[in-house]
């Protein structure tokens, strides 16, 4: 084991989609608390930039591993490279995910289907699949498995079946991987975000496609709170689970008609 597993408290984090976004707050939040973070994505450049930065920020070891979910051998060699520089995994965080413009369900391509599939639920699996051979060997044994489901996790937007589709399936490999998981006290849960404020939700405040037809704008939330719920997810012991938790601004047009 390297000393990248020497610092701060002694527990080791794998932020996938870490390098921006959502996953960048969740990974700059962890390693504040003392974590050692993996952060892992498609672009080295990009990946390496936010290690940097939020290493000099809390004076953490932050490693930047370029990886695609979506593929089988580079997921196992991405755990491989965890084990042999940490010798454990204490926190799984699933964020990676991407999505297609809002289009006609009918006018969706079998390219686009599959890249959204991949991205959003295959990696997950995978992901989860390679934390469980790591974490239910390892002394302790256990760790906790963070999934970002969405608010489309239970609500649709318009035009939005493969994105919506993936992160419906991810409650169900929330729940499956929490029964599953018991038996090697390995614990999982799910955040659900509503407009957190990054590059992607830039469009919110010109307006978005509502159900009822209308474009309309949506307030937004730092991503800092996502990120606080994230910890506090992670922090508790492993015989307590948040199992779901919801993180959204306040008005935007989920809850009611809108």
């Amino acid at each position: 084991m390297t000393d990248w597993g020497k610092t701060g408290k002694g527990r080791i984090a794998l932020v996938t989609g870490g390098g921006t976004g959502v996953g960048l707050g969740i990974a700059r939040a962890l390693s504040a608390e003392g974590y050692a973070v993996v952060i892992t994505g498609r672009r080295a450049e990009v990946l390496e930039t936010a290690a940097a930065a939020i290493a000099g920020e809390t004076g953490n070891a932050v490693k930047a591993v370029s990886c695609d979910i979506g593929d089988p051998a580079q997921v196992e060699a991405l755990f491989d490279k965890v084990r042999r520089d940490f010798g454990r995994l204490d926190v799984l965080v699933n964020n990676a995910g991407s999505n297609v413009p809002p289009i006609p369900l009918e006018d969706v391509s079998f390219e686009q289907w599959s890249g959204i599939l991949a991205a959003n639920l295959t990696g997950a699996f995978l992901c989860t699949q390679q934390a469980f051979r790591l974490m239910k060997d390892q002394t302790p044994r256990g760790g906790r498995i963070i999934n970002n489901g969405s608010i489309s996790a239970s609500t649709p937007r318009p035009n939005s079946a493969p994105y919506t589709a993936t992160k419906h399936a991810i409650t169900g490999l929330t729940k499956s991987t929490a029964l599953d998981g018991r038996k090697y006290d390995i614990a999982c849960g799910q955040i659900d975000i509503g407009n957190a404020a990054t590059d992607m939700t830039a469009k919110m405040s010109a307006g978005v496609l509502q159900a009822n037809g209308e474009v309309a704008s949506e307030p937004t939330i730092p991503v800092k709170h996502v990120a606080d719920a994230v910890v506090y997810m992670a922090s508790l012991p492993l015989e307590a689970n948040v199992l779901t938790m919801t993180v959204m601004a306040t008005k935007m047009p989920l809850v009611g008609r809108g």
